[in-house]
């Protein structure tokens, strides 16, 4: 029998996006974001409220890279979900991460995150119900020692993470339970 929870946000997992942009005068920032997804084998929407100086940053710049957070950098993704680049001029600085400007977008690749998403803006979405930027991905890049032997991102080497809604926390992703468009293929019968 299930018991009633009430309105929550039941979705596990949630991603752990860290969102890089330049402000005005080309600083890095960093912003830890769950809502987002891809909406198109190109294209990845972020649900951000427009009060983030990574938005007014994406405005400003039309580009933006999107990582995957880690094991291994949780607790700077964290930190850059707890500290807001509006009243800590040095959030960036004080993570200890690298960054190194990408050759694909206006925007900063964060060297310690494995996966990147160079993405271009295409459309601000704004309705009563929610606040979207879509960018167009324009390149993926992984370190190499997190693929596998065809050249393909092994989910299983990188460490990345998911966030947890219910509890607040931060789960490990990777272990492998079947293959996708076939896993249930016995049911076709």
């Amino acid at each position: 029998m299930k018991k009633d929870l009430g309105v929550q946000q039941a979705v596990f997992p949630m991603p752990v996006l860290m969102i890089a942009t330049y402000d005005e005068k080309g600083k890095v920032d960093v912003m830890n974001a769950a809502w987002g997804n891809i909406c198109d084998p190109d294209k990845i929407a972020l649900f951000l409220s427009d009060n983030h100086k990574t938005v007014k940053n994406i405005n400003l710049n039309k580009a933006f890279t999107v990582s995957l957070a880690t094991v291994d950098t949780v607790k700077q993704a964290d930190f850059f979900g707890i500290a807001s680049g509006n009243t800590m001029e040095d959030k960036f600085e004080k993570s200890g991460l690298t960054a190194r400007k990408s050759d694909k977008v206006n925007a900063p690749i964060i060297e310690e995150f494995p996966v990147v998403m160079e993405c271009e803006l295409l459309e601000e979405v704004d309705t009563p119900s929610l606040h979207c930027y879509v960018g167009k991905i324009v390149n993926v890049a992984a370190n190499e020692e997190m693929l596998d032997e065809k050249g393909k991102l092994d989910v299983g080497k990188c460490g990345i993470i998911a966030f947890d809604n219910f509890k607040n926390g931060y789960h490990a992703i990777g272990e492998y339970v079947g293959k996708a468009w076939n896993a249930g293929m016995e049911y076709m019968k």
